[in-house]
């Protein structure tokens, strides 16, 4: 949140999880606009990696119902990136 915050966007906590296990889903927004969700992920090789979805065809609630049914620990937060394809290569290490 900090790191959006100081390249000039915007970050703001729409769901406070469980601070010792809650999964933490970031909502990736560019000027308002959705651009997909990063959240981390158990991979086949029994290692978390970081993922990112362009499905937008939930809505903000839908995602947090779905969300609450399997993990009702889980964090979400909201960034409002100005450049979040760098944002999320830089993340992901995938940059």
């Amino acid at each position: 949140m900090r790191r959006v915050e100081a390249e000039g966007g915007f970050a703001t906590m729409l769901r406070r999880g469980d601070p010792d296990r809650g999964a933490v889903v970031l909502y990736i927004q560019k000027r308002g606009d959705f651009c997909g969700i990063l959240e981390r992920e158990l991979g086949p090789n029994f290692t978390y990696d970081w993922v990112f979805k362009t499905d937008g065809s939930e809505t903000l609630g839908d995602l947090i119902a779905r969300k609450s049914r399997f993990d009702p620990d889980f964090w979400l937060i909201e960034l409002d990136v100005a450049e979040p394809e760098r944002f999320i290569a830089e993340t992901t290490g995938s940059g």
